[in-house]
């Protein structure tokens, strides 16, 4: 999903009151730029729908997108009701075509609003969203490198001769693969991150909560081998402190690294799988708990998982793979279809 921005003009557009809202998310709640975005987003989305259907005429998406809302009120705010949201929700699945899981995240945005309005606040009378239920959202399994492959993806960086940042790719992908970490923590990782043993890194996660990641051996050893040309001022001159360098010497973009999992994924034919570099995180957590030595709470702290039932997308793998080993069983076409046992 390509990710939202508001540009500046467009939040100078918002009524005081979202304004107020964002402020309020991003100093005491401590979200994170792009997660005070996509509520802002959600939430003019929400009242730009209600506006129009006011006219009660049909309207087109161009014109929906036109509309300002910049003079929406407070008092209106406080008129919506609980099926003015249902509204929306039905609108969003009928006319935009959204998947439960956009559903579940606008209606998300709505609720952490009007919480913030009616429970914080005390800027309205009531919560229409108090008693809706987020839409069912279906339980898919994620897609996942096998160990094979994974480690077929990490030989082709270490083929790959020609490449002059031979060794900081295979850090990146190493990286991903051991630990799990987001692309937004790697990226963000400084020298000073680690420790000076490098047994473990801090890494900044979403809402800019901390949390300690351990190095496994070979994680350990990528990034020692890397740190031998970071840190050698033949090789690098700049003063930044950033642990991972674009060819500028400058921090390491979140695109550069897009680009260099796309590269090697393309190169072992693994892109087709529709791999990502999201799903190298999904690889690694999926590896882990496959081993049978990872408990589950265990793997949510390493992944820095609010909710345990995030990290239980991981057992339906299991699941997933426990039902093939039972197709596979040599007996499965067996039938018995009379006392004599019948093979069909």
């Amino acid at each position: 999903m390509a990710q939202m921005t508001l540009k500046s003009a467009d939040f100078k557009a918002l009524p005081q009151f979202l304004k107020d809202y964002a402020g309020y998310t991003a100093t005491i709640k401590g979200n994170s730029e792009k997660t005070v975005c996509e509520y802002l987003l959600d939430l003019r989305t929400f009242f730009r729908f209600l506006k129009m259907r006011e006219l009660g005429e049909d309207w087109d998406e161009k014109e929906f997108e036109s509309v300002s809302i910049s003079d929406v009120t407070l008092e209106e705010a406080n008129k919506v009701t609980s099926q003015n949201i249902l509204d929306f929700l039905y609108y969003l699945g009928m006319e935009r075509k959204n998947t439960p899981t956009t559903r579940m995240r606008k209606l998300s945005s709505l609720k952490s609003f009007f919480h913030y309005a009616y429970g914080k606040r005390h800027l309205i009378d009531s919560n229409p969203t108090s008693d809706i239920d987020a839409p069912k959202k279906n339980v898919t399994v994620p897609k996942y490198l096998t160990l094979e492959e994974a480690v077929r993806l990490l030989n082709s960086v270490t083929e790959d001769k020609e490449s002059k940042t031979r060794q900081r790719d295979y850090t990146i992908i190493a990286l991903f693969l051991n630990t799990g970490m987001r692309l937004s923590e790697l990226v963000g990782l400084n020298l000073q991150s680690f420790d000076p043993e490098l047994r473990s890194v801090k890494v900044l996660g979403k809402g800019n909560k901390e949390r300690i990641i351990y190095l496994n051996e070979a994680a350990r050893a990528a990034v020692e081998a890397y740190l031998r040309i970071r840190l050698d001022p033949k090789y690098v001159r700049t003063s930044s402190n950033a642990f991972l360098l674009s060819r500028l010497e400058t921090r390491i973009s979140p695109k550069t690294v897009q680009w260099v999992v796309y590269k090697y994924l393309d190169r072992t034919g693994l892109k087709s799988k529709g791999m990502s570099v999201h799903k190298l995180r999904h690889t690694a957590a999926t590896l882990m708990y496959q081993s049978g030595k990872v408990d589950i709470r265990v793997l949510k702290d390493i992944l820095g998982h609010e909710q345990l039932n995030t990290t239980q997308i991981y057992t339906h793998v299991v699941n997933r793979n426990l039902e093939e080993a039972m197709e596979n069983n040599p007996l499965s076409d067996v039938f018995i279809s009379n006392s004599k046992g019948t093979k069909k």
